[in-house]
């Protein structure tokens, strides 16, 4: 995130958000601000809202559905996804995952319930098998899937983390969703107030950079005018210690023995080749990794260089 914000430095001012927040904006991806969604107390899966894209031809290939990380959203691919229309012949399904953007919540937030809700939305799209592509949680939701069911799952592409281990500890983590579960913000202020007020309050817990993409979850309801997050702050927190016994749980399941393509940021340290990549290799035995010069959001920071990786793999 920091080589992210030093980078945004020289984007032009005056737009009176901040350079994250500007070129995420001019990019579509912002989301229309909407009430809290539906929220569920069982382990079932999930109905997970998507948008989808496709070229002017037929697709003669299995779709690519892509899942964002941590306090992203669909909206998080939407610049991607417009761009490989024209590049692969598939459907293209950008997913909110559980407990994110405009999908259910729920109080179950594992690799193993987002798995279920992925194998439910190919069920319901009557698709046999898919290209799955996740970055960061989505990728570990991704790669759960690939080993749990690999029938469904035509190949494979993981954005910047390891099945292995996480670099962040979960206690700075826990620090911004105390941060933000402790806004409380009048509805009488405008949504700008109230970001700005937002913005101030979570740079306590963490970095610039951080802070502005957590803010693309700020939302106001029309109606009321309360103020919301749309991820599921509190399961989302509770579940932080859970994110650690990722290993445990995916070393149950057989290798994923399918094409696989991991792209992953020189400047990130969500992947750390000599340690990782041996174990990675008994899980995933088909896999080679690109590195690009980034940080945590890859696809963010090289969009280009992301593509042709992307394209080049699924065509």
């Amino acid at each position: 995130m920091q080589r992210l914000t030093k980078s945004l430095r020289f984007l032009p001012a005056g737009t009176g958000k901040s350079p994250l927040q500007a070129l995420l904006l001019r990019n579509g991806y912002f989301p229309t601000p909407t009430p809290a969604s539906t929220s569920y107390s069982t382990s079932e899966p999930v109905e997970m809202s998507f948008e989808m894209y496709q070229g002017a031809g037929q697709p003669t290939h299995p779709p690519l559905i892509t899942m964002h990380g941590l306090f992203g959203s669909k909206q998080n691919w939407r610049g991607i996804s417009r761009a490989l229309t024209s590049k692969i012949p598939r459907k293209i399904y950008a997913v909110d995952a559980r407990n994110h953007g405009e999908s259910p919540h729920s109080s179950d937030h594992t690799s193993r319930a987002m798995s279920e809700d992925i194998r439910l939305f190919l069920e319901q799209h009557q698709a046999p098998k898919a290209a799955c592509l996740g970055h960061s949680m989505g990728g570990r939701a991704m790669m759960f899937f690939a080993r749990k069911y690999p029938e469904l799952v035509e190949r494979l592409i993981v954005v910047d983390i390891s099945p292995v281990s996480v670099p962040r500890g979960t206690e700075e983590m826990k620090h911004i969703f105390e941060a933000m579960l402790d806004l409380n913000l009048s509805p009488s202020l405008t949504l700008s107030e109230g970001r700005k007020i937002a913005r101030e309050s979570l740079m306590d817990a963490t970095d610039d950079g951080t802070v502005d993409f957590v803010m693309l979850n700020l939302r106001k309801d029309p109606q009321t005018g309360a103020f919301f997050w749309a991820c599921n702050a509190p399961v989302l927190r509770d579940f932080l210690t859970r994110f650690e016994d990722y290993r445990t749980k995916i070393d149950e399941l057989p290798p994923y023995t399918g094409p696989t393509t991991f792209i992953c940021g020189s400047h990130s340290s969500y992947m750390r080749l000599r340690e990782h990549w041996p174990e990675i290799l008994e899980m995933f035995p088909e896999a080679e990794i690109h590195w690009l010069d980034a940080g945590h959001l890859v696809h963010f920071e090289q969009p280009h260089e992301f593509i042709s990786i992307v394209t080049k793999f699924l065509n």
